[in-house]
């Protein structure tokens, strides 16, 4: 829903672009970590991730196609960092470890890391949240994923008892859970469409005219 209300707006309005950017490296950390020769027998995550890599390298492009200079920059930088890192990892991964019990380690650490990165990305938004007492540019249903998907895979890592799958979605549906109380305290307090709000901070500045839909 966010894409497409950028899509269809041409513009980012005040979304922030850190979920998107986060995401890439996310999907592509797990989909390392679950080939054969890191560990094996995880189709499940490959399969999963692979869709979920073409799916935010959409977002970007929309993203990006809508975008300032100024955020252009910034998540090019990003780009240019992920992509140092992740050279670095898989060259560390393959010639410095050769077993897959310390190749599943060194790399399900770093799978943790960025995916609670990517769980907690949405939070960037929560200052804008607490000060404009709206939840607009907070979608709803992001939350709302990331929460399921939090469960649902810390389920599944009981089942095939990995730590690693563990930690980072057990850790990332406890990051929903806040956004979504975060998201229930000011979603009264959200401009609704075609109604006039104040601005919180300067109660004396001139109403602005809400035209936008919610997510």
């Amino acid at each position: 829903p966010t894409m497409w209300r950028i899509f269809k707006n041409k513009s980012v309005e005040e979304f922030k672009f850190h979920p998107i950017v986060a995401g890439i490296i996310n999907c592509f950390m797990w989909v390392f970590y679950s080939m054969p020769f890191v560990h094996p027998h995880s189709i499940l995550v490959t399969t999963i991730n692979s869709v979920g890599l073409v799916m935010y390298i959409c977002y970007n492009i929309v993203y990006l196609r809508y975008a300032n200079n100024q955020k252009r920059k910034s998540m090019f930088m990003y780009y240019l960092a992920e992509v140092v890192f992740l050279a670095a990892l898989i060259s560390i991964t393959l010639l410095a470890f050769h077993t897959h019990t310390s190749r599943s380690t060194f790399v399900g650490i770093f799978c943790d890391v960025f995916g609670i990165i990517l769980y907690g990305a949405p939070l960037t938004v929560m200052y804008k949240v607490i000060k404009t007492k709206s939840v607009e540019f907070m979608p709803l249903t992001l939350s709302l994923a990331g929460l399921s998907n939090g469960v649902i895979w810390s389920a599944y890592a009981f089942i095939r008892f990995d730590p690693y799958i563990l930690i980072g979605n057990g850790v990332g549906a406890i990051l929903a859970v806040a956004q979504l109380i975060l998201y229930a305290c000011y979603y009264g307090s959200t401009p609704k469409e075609g109604k006039p709000v104040k601005d919180p901070v300067k109660p004396t500045a001139p109403q602005v005219q809400m035209t936008v839909s919610a997510v």
